[in-house]
């Protein structure tokens, strides 16, 4: 059966985005059945990409296409975040997009698609499972390269930088992309720091904040984040400042 004459198929390729992955439950709402997808597969008009997803034949995809589908079509609560969110949105100067891992955050009872995690990217994909920040807080879709997909606005961002220091992103290169925004948002920032549950994250951002100056603090109540209590070692060694008890690489100390 040609396309002209198969009605489905040729809605279907009309509706599909080019370069848009497509999962079983999107392809049941566009009235394509499992045995229709066979038949396609077959036919050779779509490719699998494993268990659950294809894509027109021989369209390109990217990571970021992958990852709208798994929120969108999925609804998996999965996002953008640290470094790779920062770059996306044009906040660093600092951060090498080139080779650099896709950051996606996501709570540990999240798990994602094996299909996504196990496809020939261009990126390699990291993905972070934590609790350790509050859901939905500093979360907001955005445009990239056509697609929408939800990502951490810079607030949540740093955040997420530093809870990937030391052993996954340098803290000096963190405190360059800090020390550059200016313009975070008390509001988000104050909330994202109370719900935080990680001392370290909380005690390092403070610390690089004053130390920057950074001008969100004039409105930041200090009093209202619990840093917990006793010392804190990020990496061996290090220079130790006695207001946030916390020990850290000597160069960054000695940065200014």
């Amino acid at each position: 059966m040609g396309i002209v004459k198969d009605k489905k198929l040729k809605n279907l390729l009309e509706h599909w985005p080019a370069g848009q992955v497509a999962t079983t439950p999107w392809l049941r709402q566009m009235g394509i059945s499992s045995s229709l997808t066979q038949r396609y597969l077959k036919s050779e008009w779509i490719e699998s990409l494993g268990r659950g997803a294809y894509k027109k034949a021989k369209d390109q995809i990217y990571w970021y296409s992958g990852l709208a589908s798994i929120q969108q079509q999925l609804k998996k609560a999965v996002h953008l975040g640290g470094p790779t969110a920062m770059t996306i949105r044009g906040k660093s100067h600092y951060v090498r997009f080139g080779n650099e891992p896709v950051f996606l955050f996501h709570t540990h009872d999240v798990k994602l698609p094996k299909w996504f995690l196990s496809y020939n990217w261009d990126q390699k994909i990291m993905p972070v499972a934590t609790s350790v920040f509050p859901k939905e807080v500093g979360l907001k879709n955005i445009q990239y390269q056509g697609f929408e997909i939800n990502a951490s606005s810079p607030e949540r961002a740093i955040l997420e930088c530093l809870y990937l220091t030391p052993d996954h992103f340098d803290l000096l290169e963190c405190y360059q992309l800090l020390e550059s925004l200016r313009t975070l948002r008390p509001g988000i920032m104050q909330t994202l720091l109370e719900e935080c549950n990680s001392i370290k994250i909380k005690r390092l951002f403070l610390y690089m904040a004053n130390k920057t100056n950074l001008p969100v603090l004039d409105h930041l109540e200090e009093n209202r984040v619990n840093l917990g209590t006793g010392d804190r070692a990020i990496v061996k060694n290090g220079a130790y400042n006695s207001k946030y008890k916390i020990s850290i690489p000597k160069e960054l100390a000695a940065y200014d």
